[in-house]
């Protein structure tokens, strides 16, 4: 197994991870009867090497994947080969980690535009016309 790179220079060792092997589903004929092709891979979120308010974040931002011993588990059981689905693991992983714990930038208040705001009063008018001249007469 490989190591996470979660950007910013951050690298989770693959000591860390640990990954088990299952039986999976789907198309593939006896190969799924016979080879144990999903993997799961397991980190702790507590023993990864990052800051305590990056942690904090990860267990906020990844809460529903984090199981009630601080674990965050990713499966993958889309291609035939073990080794395909190691990696797409992996890459999900790896994905999750680093957008968890990048800084998402503070939303800037705007407000719209009295022109704006007029625009979509006069379509309002506009199309309650043309409604309004649909009507039957009896």
């Amino acid at each position: 197994m490989r190591d996470l790179d979660l950007g910013d220079g951050t690298l989770v060792p693959a000591s860390l991870l640990r990954a088990a092997t299952s039986r999976a589903g789907g198309p593939g004929g006896q190969n799924v009867n016979k080879v144990e092709t999903r993997v799961t891979i397991e980190v702790d979120v507590d023993s990864l090497p990052l800051p305590d308010d990056r942690k904090a974040r990860i267990r906020e931002r990844l809460a529903g994947r984090i199981n009630k011993a601080g674990v965050l588990r990713v499966t993958s059981q889309a291609e035939r080969s073990q080794l395909a689905n190691r990696d797409r693991a992996l890459a999900r992983m790896e994905e999750l980690l680093s957008g968890a714990i990048t800084e998402q930038a503070k939303r800037k208040a705007s407000r719209v535009s009295r022109a704006q705001k007029q625009r979509r009063i006069e379509e309002k008018k506009r199309r309650a016309q043309t409604k309004k001249l649909r009507t039957t007469f009896d």
